[in-house]
């Protein structure tokens, strides 16, 4: 049980498995770090004025901003 936990561990921690340590990122995220503020200032406005609507958006800017930062940077490649 033990050898096959250490197999299966050597396997992730091959140190040549991992992405390309290059810093080549194609992709500026700045738009998605906006996109991300902005989401949590529409929520946290939501919050205040107790709006279960602007609250949804600031959740959906969020997600959409931490969903679509991996895709674009995956469509880019």
């Amino acid at each position: 049980m033990l050898a096959a936990l250490v197999l299966a561990m050597s396997d992730f921690l091959d140190p040549g498995g991992g992405p390309d340590p290059g810093g080549d990122f194609r992709v500026s995220p700045s738009f998605f770090v906006v996109l991300l503020a902005f989401g949590f200032l529409v929520g946290i406005a939501g919050h205040i004025v107790k709006s279960r609507t602007l609250v949804a958006i600031g959740v959906i800017l969020i997600f959409g901003a931490t969903v679509l930062l991996p895709i674009a940077y995956t469509l880019s490649r």
